[in-house]
C-alpha cells in the first residue's frame, strides 16, 4: 500500500465512530432486506406446533412465536416490508413534495397560494392521523399503507422544496444564467431544480426513521403487512398477547426497529452536518 492510499484511509479525526457504526448496520439491513437467506436458511413461515413459544436457543437464536416459527428468521425476512415502508413512503413523499414545491415557487401567487394554503390543511394534521384517513378510503395491505404515509408527508416536503426554489430562484447565478441568455426552462432544470433538491435529499434521509416508525404503527394496527408475511410491527401487535409468557417476542422486533431508527437518524444528521461544512 502506497503512502498516498494509507493516508486516504488513515481515521478521520472529528469523525465519530458511531456514524460508522450506523451505517454498516445500515448495510447489514440492505442486505437482508435484499437476500435475507445470507443471515438464515430458516423458513420464517414454517410452522412447528412442538416449538411454540419456545425462549432462545442454540436451535432458534431469538426464540420461536405461538406458532413455533423462528423469530431471528421472520425479523431477517420481515426487514424488507419494513424498510419497504420507510424508504418507499419518504420516496413517494419526496416526489409528490418535491412537484408541489416546485410548482408553488416557480408559479405565480394564485398557484403557489393554492399550493400552500393545501399543504397547511395536511399540516393541521398529525402525519399518522392522516395515514389513518388515507387507508380507510384505499384499504389496508402493504401497498396502500405505503402509500398513506407518502401522502401524509407529501405537505413537509413540498414546503422546504418550495422555499429552496424561491432562494435560489432568486440568486446570482441563477440572474447570471439568464443574462447570458439561457432559456427559463433550462434554467430551471440545470440550476434551480438541483440545487433546491440537494438539501431535502438529506432531510428525508432523516424522515426515513419517522417513516418506518408509522408504517410500523400502521402494521401494529393491523392496517399494514397482513399475516402471515412477516413484518416488525406486526410482530409487535401480536407479540403484545404474549408478553407475560414470551419476553423475546416483543423484544426483538422492537429492537430491531429501534436500532433501525437510531441509524438512519445517526447517518442522516451527519450527512446534514458534512453538506454544512461542520465536523460530523
Amino acid at each position: 500500500m502506497t503512502a498516498l492510499t494509507a493516508r486516504r484511509f488513515r481515521w478521520r479525526p472529528g469523525v465519530r465512530p458511531g456514524v460508522y457504526v450506523a451505517a454498516l448496520v445500515l448495510v447489514l439491513l440492505v442486505l437482508a432486506a435484499v437476500v435475507p437467506h445470507l443471515f438464515t436458511s430458516q423458513d420464517p413461515l414454517a410452522v412447528d406446533s412442538a416449538q411454540t413459544l419456545r425462549p432462545p436457543s442454540a436451535r432458534h437464536l431469538l426464540g420461536t412465536d405461538e406458532n413455533g416459527r423462528d423469530v431471528f428468521s421472520r425479523i431477517i425476512f420481515g426487514t424488507r416490508n419494513s424498510l419497504l415502508l420507510g424508504f418507499g413512503a419518504v420516496g413517494i413523499a419526496l416526489v409528490g413534495g418535491g412537484l408541489l414545491g416546485a410548482a408553488a415557487g416557480l408559479g405565480n401567487r394564485y398557484v403557489e397560494g393554492l399550493i400552500m394554503r393545501l399543504a397547511d390543511v395536511g399540516l393541521a394534521f398529525p402525519e399518522l392521523l392522516l395515514a389513518l384517513v388515507v387507508i380507510t378510503v384505499a384499504g389496508g395491505g402493504t401497498s396502500n399503507a405505503l402509500l398513506a404515509i407518502g401522502v401524509a408527508y407529501i405537505p413537509n416536503y413540498a414546503r422546504v422544496v418550495r422555499a429552496q426554489t424561491l432562494s435560489i430562484r432568486r440568486s446570482s447565478y441563477v440572474e447570471a444564467a439568464h443574462a447570458l441568455g439561457l432559456s427559463a426552462p433550462r434554467v430551471v432544470v440545470r440550476h434551480v431544480l438541483p440545487n433546491a433538491i440537494k438539501p431535502v435529499l438529506i432531510l428525508a434521509t432523516i424522515g426515513v426513521g419517522t417513516a418506518l416508525v408509522a408504517g410500523s404503527a400502521l402494521s401494529f394496527l393491523g392496517l399494514g403487512t397482513p399475516p402471515p408475511q412477516p413484518e416488525w410491527g406486526s410482530m409487535l401487535s401480536t407479540a403484545r398477547n404474549f408478553i407475560s409468557r414470551a419476553w423475546w417476542y416483543g423484544l426483538f422486533p422492537g429492537a430491531a426497529i429501534t436500532l433501525t431508527v437510531v441509524s438512519v437518524t445517526v447517518v442522516g444528521r451527519a450527512l446534514r452536518m458534512r453538506s454544512e461544512g461542520r465536523t460530523w
